[in-house]
């Protein structure tokens, strides 16, 4: 059962017209059986407008505050790359301080040549502009970054770096720098350059692409800076590579950070919608080429990221289970059913066909959902706060599950009642289709399943635990997305001649019918092979597989599923936190050890980070 937002007045946009819309104002992320925030009744009251199901927006369209800059805007939107940086494993080495040193040596060196060639790009950019206040900056960063090359000489002193004079340059950082002359001297791809003649505003608007170019590496090497301080230990002063996470961390460099995102926002002031898209396009590449640099640093130790390629998992099997309301959605599947309930049901002064399902009017249908709504979210609140141990307890998968039975026992009766009212009767089979087909899914989640499926390197099973009604409707969201080969296991509602009877199979009602399903496809898959297991989700409902899996991770910010876990002793950690502590103790020739049930889940921000830890770039 969900818990559902019902509008007050009744929606006369037809099927056709709000299948085919391409966005979503629903002010409810969704109408769930779990509540996603402190329990509160919230939902019940709100009026849910006429239903729209697009496909996800890409990144480069998501909505940024009208007062951050266009640098700030950028960054935003390079999120995804960021978070792929910080996971590669040259970066997650250098965090956990077990980096080799051979391997430092040699980026320093690589880093070498490349700041020798953004010290040139400076020096073009500022070549380019004839304001006083701008060419003050851009001397200034110059200067900056030609400290950061005698830093360099310290760290070769310090550490017997490579003679950058004899050091071979990679291809990553030869790619780099050409990008970053090129920029810099106005060849940028499919924009004619300025010419010899060139005027004063289109010399302006070359530097401007310049320092777009520039900018992605000093707001990146800020924001790697500052997450690795945050996690030196007690014993920070024997990090080997502190002075470099000092430097960047540093509040010389962050102001230096912020110097060229503001010379950014104030070379392009004047620019016209197309060239700001360019400075958009170069600001992306060079995100994807500082990747690209550090992947190519020589790595000759295991590591942790990506996961799939640790060696043990070559000759056995990696099998990944999700949830789908809330982990894959953006919107409740119980919120797009209610919506078709009431958008088709007829209105009150219609006659119907005998041929047809009795189905209530719409009016009607309405006040019945927003009943069941505001019952089921008072009792599902009563239903948590009766489970909770009175003190913190140690962690106990098995009094964990026990308290969970009243639970499964309420979800399973909220859903009885659903049937029993009629609600869900005379669906039509299409719309639920064309529906999924239209949902709206959280980004990088449909990326990530592709390339998870379509790996060589490793032995994959996927699973997809469902609380949802319908399966129709998740295997048309995932479909349209050309991922037919997940296995979906969950309710399905009854049909006769393409139209629901009201009637729902129960197969997945509760954590302990999650659970039971997660074991029993496990057992299926005893062979010679050891399953290495994955489990993502988002709820309470979740929190018995999340445990049980070798690996549990944790999606959104539930409150409910953390004040439960946190009081029977479940401990939440930041995956990336996580990842540097194991990468500390992951020493040569063994692989990483991954245990179930052993009471500690990950916590992650977005499917990209999800995508950096499992695959990688």
């Amino acid at each position: 059962m969900r818990s559902l937002v019902i509008a007050s007045k009744p929606i006369a946009l037809p099927l056709a017209n709000f299948l085919s819309l391409r966005s979503i104002s629903l002010r409810s992320r969704c109408p769930c059986p779990r509540p996603q925030s402190a329990p509160i009744a919230r939902r019940s009251q709100l009026p849910l407008p006429p239903m729209a199901i697009p496909r996800a927006a890409p990144m480069s369209s998501i909505a940024v505050d009208n007062e951050v800059g266009l640098a700030g805007k950028f960054w935003i939107k390079s999120r995804r790359e960021s978070l792929f940086a910080m996971y590669t494993p040259f970066a997650l080495c250098l965090a956990s301080g077990n980096l080799k040193i051979d391997t430092f040596r040699h980026y320093i060196a690589q880093d070498v040549y490349f700041l020798k060639a953004f010290a040139q790009a400076y020096e073009l950019a500022e070549e380019c502009t004839d304001d006083d206040e701008a060419n003050i900056a851009i001397s200034k960063l110059r200067k900056d970054v030609l400290e950061e090359l005698r830093m360099h000489d310290s760290f070769a002193q310090e550490w017997g770096s490579e003679d950058t004079k004899e050091s071979t340059l990679n291809s990553a950082t030869v790619k780099y720098t050409d990008f970053l002359l090129a920029t810099a001297s106005g060849k940028v791809e499919g924009v004619k350059g300025p010419g010899k003649l060139a005027t004063p505003f289109e010399r302006t608007k070359v530097a401007a692409y310049t320092i777009g170019a520039m900018t992605p590496c000093m707001r990146l090497y800020a924001f790697l800076g500052t997450e690795f301080q945050t996690l030196l230990d007690a014993n920070k002063d024997s990090h080997p590579y502190k002075k470099w996470i000092d430097n960047y961390s540093s509040e010389g460099f962050q102001a230096a950070a912020l110097q060229i995102e503001d010379l950014l926002d104030k070379l392009s002031v004047s620019l016209t919608g197309e060239e700001l898209d360019v400075i958009e396009n170069l600001y992306h590449q060079a995100m994807k080429l500082e990747i690209e640099f550090f992947l190519a640093q020589p790595l000759a130790q295991p590591t942790v990221v990506p996961l799939i390629r640790d060696p043990s998992l070559a000759a056995n099997r990696l099998m990944l289970f999700s949830d789908f309301d809330l982990t894959c959605t953006v919107v409740d599947s119980s919120a797009i059913l209610a919506e078709i309930a009431i958008v088709t049901a007829p209105r009150t002064d219609t006659t119907q066909s005998e041929s047809q399902l009795a189905r209530m009017p719409s009016a009607e249908l309405r006040k019945t959902w927003d009943i069941l709504s505001r019952r089921y979210t008072e009792e599902y609140e009563q239903c948590i706060e009766s489970i909770m141990p009175a003190e913190k307890e140690a962690f106990d998968y098995e009094a964990l599950a026990k308290a969970l039975e009243q639970l499964s026992d309420f979800e399973k009766r909220a859903n009885s009642r659903v049937i029993e009212s009629g609600v869900l009767k005379g669906l039509n089979l299409e719309d639920i289709k064309k529906a999924g087909e239209r949902m709206i899914l959280q980004d990088g989640c449909t990326s990530f399943f592709k390339k998870f499926i379509k790996n060589e390197m490793v032995d994959v099973n996927v699973h997809v635990l469902s609380y949802c009604w319908c399966g129709d409707l998740i295997r048309s969201a995932f479909s349209s997305g050309d991922l037919q080969l997940l296995n979906v296991h969950t309710n399905e509602l009854t049909f006769d001649e393409s139209f629901s009877t009201g009637e729902i199979v129960k197969k997945m009602e509760s954590p302990i019918d999650k659970a039971k399903t997660f074991d029993e496809i496990l057992k299926n898959k005893e062979d010679d092979k050891r399953n290495l297991t994955i489990y993502i989700g988002d709820s309470i409902g979740d929190i018995l597989c999340l445990l049980k899996a070798d690996i549990g991770i944790v999606i959104g910010s539930s409150s409910s599923l953390r004040k439960v876990g946190s009081q029977f002793g479940v401990s939440f950690v930041e995956l990336y936190p996580g990842l540097v502590k194991k990468q500390k103790e992951y020493s040569e020739g063994s692989s990483a050890y991954w245990k179930g049930s052993s009471g500690i889940l990950y916590t992650v921000s977005s499917w990209a980070e999800i995508q950096a830890f499992i695959l990688g770039w």
